[in-house]
């Protein structure tokens, strides 16, 4: 048993380690050949976005919204791929959260 509660105190460890991580790594993701470009954290947060000159046009602004929801959209795939890179050799000995509802591995 007390092996079992060692074991189950480094996992928490672990995650907590990973979390923290990903919540400092910054992942980047672009759109119009890098004219937008989004930052986020490893954890999905927006914290950069980088807009180029030559990316606004007053008269198409639907144009320029839809290169920063691309940019955003690319980040957040970053995130997830370094997400599912950091937190899945952690989270499969879990059993796929126990069938746990809300749990995300």
């Amino acid at each position: 048993m007390q092996q079992l509660l060692k074991q189950a105190q480094k996992m928490q460890e672990d995650l907590a380690r990973a979390q923290q991580e990903l919540a400092e790594a910054r992942v980047s993701g672009s759109a119009g050949g890098g004219l937008v470009e989004a930052t986020t954290t490893g954890a999905g947060e927006l914290v950069a976005l980088t807009i180029s000159p030559e990316a606004v046009d007053l008269e198409d602004t639907e144009t320029l919204a839809d290169l920063v929801v691309a940019a955003v959209r690319d980040a957040a795939a970053a995130a997830q791929k370094l997400q599912a890179e950091r937190m899945g050799p952690l989270t499969q000995g879990l059993g796929g959260g126990g069938g746990i509802p809300g749990l995300p591995f």
